[in-house]
């Protein structure tokens, strides 16, 4: 029998004053049987940054044709391609002839170096592509402070994110420095 994918729910309220973005979100997240704590909590970081009405999760790593996030403009067309970790060069290929931007996110760890030292000049011939990253040293808080069901509180200001994940291991705001790569 296959594995089913477990179910965690989401309330942030998300204060973005670089956007002038205010809003809340109750998000569904299907954590794939593949799939661990750091990579969701990765998933929603990115769904955070970017966060907008008609951003969503898609099925992920369940489905190779879509990637982890995107976001599809109202004539279904995709305005937003999100991918996590260090996608293959056809993989990012897809994300960018797909759609208007795309967007890599990934912890700064020494495999993303790696990867970047080896793709960095490749990548930067591609003019609707973004990479960030978020430090190693919040994957594991991150990931100790996943919930089935999580508050999280955040605001965004002048290039920094606070958390604040209620009833969890983190009981002081976090701040998340995210890196852009190009």
């Amino acid at each position: 029998m296959a594995l089913k994918a477990t179910i965690f729910k989401s309330h942030l309220s998300i204060s973005d004053m670089d956007r002038n973005y205010y809003q809340d979100h109750n998000l569904t997240i299907a954590r794939h049987p593949s799939e661990n704590n750091e990579r969701m909590m990765l998933r929603i970081i990115a769904f955070i940054v970017n966060a907008h009405e008609r951003l969503q999760f898609t099925k992920g790593l369940s489905d190779d044709d879509v990637p982890d996030l995107w976001q599809k403009n109202y004539s279904d067309d995709v305005a937003l391609w999100i991918e996590l970790g260090q996608p293959s060069e056809q993989r990012i290929k897809k994300g960018c002839n797909q759609s208007q931007h795309m967007m890599i996110y990934a912890y700064a760890d020494n495999s993303f170096d790696a990867w970047w030292k080896k793709e960095k000049s490749r990548l930067q011939s591609r003019r609707n592509l973004s990479v960030h990253t978020v430090p190693e040293a919040l994957a594991a808080p991150l990931a100790n402070a996943v919930q089935r069901a999580m508050q999280i509180q955040v605001t965004i200001q002048d290039g920094q994110m606070w958390l604040t994940i209620e009833g969890a291991d983190i009981t002081e705001s976090v701040e998340v420095v995210i890196e852009k790569h190009m």
